[in-house]
């Protein structure tokens, strides 16, 4: 049958040229009732898993009430799983099911089952619960499909419970699956065809940039076309602590036992210095026979784990190690055509870039071409947005896919956090419109809430290249002078920022192409610029003097009630006030004790609180009593001089190092 549109208006009931014959009597009756709320398109088919387990399916599409609400027009599979116990091979059959029709017409991300275990919805939830990248499925019984259906809500109720209940956005882990898989295909294609040319390749990008999604990608691409691979992960120290003779043995391991084939590879002690490589390849060639002479792509993940200077083994750090391996591997695939060729997949891109390690020539220096991991572009953002979002109830504006795009420079897992915190924050009844005015107010909850995030993205720079990250620094106080100095005397200052994609050049001037990395280093910097005006260093002064006194007087009120109790730290603070204020507030409650507005306290008056009872601050503030004493006098000195006469670069440097200490003590108590 012709699969009917999206744009046409959809009825309940069964489409008469599907077959149903193959259903039982229960089962008709079931199709029959989900025709009264669904349209009933095709009959399916049966779907053996095995010759004793067998299951049925038919194709329902939403009606324009299910489109409203859930964003879905595509076809969905109902399947029917005929058995009292619940077994996981039946999300097998959905997705059998699924691939007998084109991957268009059919709804991927979420589906039917209709099964005859009265537990099946516990069931299936415990199942489900750690598998991120699991399909939605909605799950119903035969009996209760069976009974009185009188309630015109039934199906829109469980399809509620079973939708907005999950956050498709918040994924952690690299997907290993193509249902949640958004904007990197063509690269995956990209990288296939370099191997299938026999050529080698080098990906590279800062933290959760999705390089070893796209290694799952590479390896399911090659899966299709009946290709071969093995993954080695240089991150485990099962590898980058062994000498690069036995590695050899390692990724020989990998290909046998990734590929299921019956090899004996040997003795690790077998391979020596001089051994390894002549048995390394002796034990490729023939494994690669064993598959039919394919080409094999060795995928060397968290490849800076046995690069040099910066591994966490010595042996490869120091650079022979990492020498002697490639000089090995690269030898072998020169003289082999056609055997394997190497994909390097990793944060830092050292191992290319280094010409020389040692004395000797690096293996890899202008062997393996470099690419950086893109960021997504605005039509790529909006199907992975829209996509998840629709199923979740969340329809964006489009504006807002351009907006996301740009504020996280294209990082796949910056956006799916910040939609994320959409979600949450979004009203339970759904649909909900994401608008300019919804989607700020979660950026501004994403820098606040979730700056380890971005301190993880940005740990890449910080741990391989400090100079370019203080550039960013600079960048992101307004230092372009100094920022422009440092770019113009050498091109290494800003390659990996540019490659990275934190950066972007327009005719020669330097931006941030993750806003929210620079709204979160500009908020961390905000202290730091250099060359002020006397206002704004009046600004910061005031600024940082009127926070830091609201957080005093709370830690005060806080700490001398659990040691003195009310009545105790009321008097102590009423005797510090001294008359006439101590008779003025004698009436005042505990907590209006410590509010400016009603009781005159001053900024004075804390320290005083906090000399005579040190012994409730010193795990705050630090043991050194007359440091913290000098600190807090020169915040509360230079903030009344501040109006009075102009405030020179050491006055002001003196009071961001009084004014940090307080300011770090403080932020670690109320963290």
């Amino acid at each position: 049958m012709d699969e009917t549109t999206s744009q046409e208006k959809v009825w309940p009931g069964i489409n008469p040229l599907a077959t149903l014959t193959h259903f039982d009597d229960q089962e008709r009756q079931i199709i029959a009732r989900f025709a009264k709320d669904w349209y009933v398109t095709n009959g399916g088919s049966e779907i053996w898993m095995s010759p004793t387990s067998n299951y049925r399916y038919a194709l329902i599409k939403p009606t324009d009430i299910f489109q409203e609400m859930f964003n879905i027009d595509r076809e969905m599979i109902l399947l029917f799983s005929p058995y009292e116990n619940f077994e996981p091979r039946t999300l097998d059959a959905i997705t059998k099911a699924t691939s007998k029709h084109q991957a268009l017409r059919i709804e991927r991300i979420c589906s039917v089952l209709v099964s005859k275990d009265p537990d099946i919805a516990v069931k299936l939830k415990e199942l489900l619960k750690n598998d991120q990248e699991a399909q939605i499925v909605i799950p119903f019984t035969y009996a209760e499909l069976g009974d009185n259906d009188s309630d015109p809500y039934f199906f829109r109720n469980r399809f509620i419970e079973h939708f907005y209940a999950r956050d498709l956005f918040a994924s952690e882990s690299p997907l290993k699956k193509d249902l949640y898989f958004f904007g990197r295909t063509d690269l995956v294609h990209s990288l296939i065809n370099r191997h299938r040319s026999q050529q080698v390749s080098g990906l590279f990008g800062l933290r959760k940039t999705g390089k070893t999604s796209v290694i799952f990608g590479v390896q399911r691409g090659l899966q299709k076309v009946d290709g071969v691979s093995a993954f080695i992960d240089c991150q485990t120290p099962a590898f980058h602590r062994l000498r690069w003779n036995h590695a050899l043995h390692h990724v020989l391991t990998a290909v046998r036992t990734q590929n299921n084939l019956d090899e004996r590879l040997g003795q690790l002690e077998a391979y020596s210095e001089t051994q390894a490589p002549v048995l390394f390849e002796k034990h490729l060639r023939r494994m690669s026979e064993q598959l039919g002479s394919k080409t094999i792509m060795l995928i060397f993940d968290e490849v800076e784990n046995i690069t040099p200077t910066v591994s966490p083994s010595e042996h490869w750090r120091e650079g022979g190690d990492f020498v002697l391996f490639w000089q090995t591997i690269r030898s072998l695939f020169q003289s082999s055509s056609g055997l394997f060729s190497y994909l390097l997949v990793g944060t830092n891109p050292l191992c290319v870039e280094l010409p020389t390690v040692g004395t000797a020539d690096n293996p890899l220096f202008a062997q393996v071409p470099l690419e950086y991991i893109p960021g997504f572009d605005v039509p790529q953002t909006r199907e992975m947005v829209r996509r998840l979002g629709r199923i979740m109830g969340l329809k964006f504006d489009e504006v807002i896919y351009g907006k996301l795009t740009e504020d996280c420079g294209g990082h796949p897992y910056l956006m799916r956090h910040v939609c994320s915190v959409i979600h949450r924050i979004s009203d339970f009844e759904r649909p909900v419109r994401v608008d300019k005015t919804l989607y700020s107010r979660a950026v501004g909850i994403f820098l606040r809430d979730y700056t380890q995030f971005l301190e993880m993205i940005l740990s890449v720079l910080r741990e391989y290249f400090n100079d370019e990250f203080e550039m960013l620094r600079m960048l992101s106080r307004a230092d372009y002078k100094t920022f422009q100095e440092f770019a113009e005397l050498s091109p290494l200052y800003t390659n990996h920022l540019l490659g990275y994609g934190v950066l972007q050049e327009v005719d020669k001037r330097f931006d941030f192409r993750i806003e929210v990395i620079r709204r979160h280093l500009a908020a961390k910097e905000k202290y730091k610029k250099l060359t002020m005006s006397i206002e704004e260093k009046r600004s910061e002064i005031s600024e940082r003097r009127n926070d830091t006194e609201q957080r005093l007087r709370q830690l005060c009120r806080m700490q001398l009630l659990a040691q003195l109790g009310e009545a105790g730290a009321r008097d102590s603070v009423l005797a510090i006030l001294g008359n006439p204020r101590a008779s003025r507030c004698g009436g005042y409650s505990y907590r209006d004790l410590f509010d400016g507005n009603k009781s005159g306290i001053l900024f004075s008056d804390l320290p005083k609180l906090i000399r005579k009872h040190w012994e409730c601050f010193s795990n705050i503030l630090g043991r050194d009593r007359e440091k913290v004493e000098r600190d807090l006098g020169t915040i509360n000195e230079l903030r009344v001089d501040a109006h009075a006469k102009d405030i020179t670069d050491e006055e002001m440097a003196v009071f961001r190092v009084a004014a940090g200490r307080i300011e770090e003590a403080l932020a670690a108590f109320f963290a």
